[in-house]
């Protein structure tokens, strides 16, 4: 079993950053794909983005070129870096693997606003 915890959430203006980390728990997270979700108000959960074992990421169009992914598997940590932030990206942010998904914990809460 995995455990995961998402943390880093905050206040944020638009244009602004924020980093967001997940911890990991379990011997498997290195065999892992790993995604970042989000949950923005009166919407479904949504996967924006994955890492690869090896590293390599991909991101949902509306992110893409703003987040980045990557991991530290020696640390079973993953980080989301958010640039440019949005309105829109106002969202409670989860991690977990993209298969098989495990518990999806509180996720940590992003707000941006001016």
């Amino acid at each position: 079993q995995v455990q995961l915890v998402a943390s880093g959430g905050g206040l944020v203006q638009p244009g602004g950053s924020l980093m967001l980390s997940c911890r990991a728990s379990g011997s498997v997270f290195d065999a892992l794909v790993m995604g970042w979700y989000r949950q923005a108000p009166g919407k479904e959960r949504e996967r924006i983005g994955y890492i690869e074992p090896n590293g390599e990421t991909d991101y949902e169009e509306s992110v893409r070129g703003r987040f980045t992914i990557s991991r530290d598997n020696s640390k079973q940590m993953m980080f989301l870096q958010m640039n440019s932030l949005k309105l829109d990206d106002t969202a409670v942010y989860y991690c977990n693997s993209v298969g098989p998904i495990y518990d999806w914990g509180q996720g940590t809460q992003v707000t941006v606003s001016s």
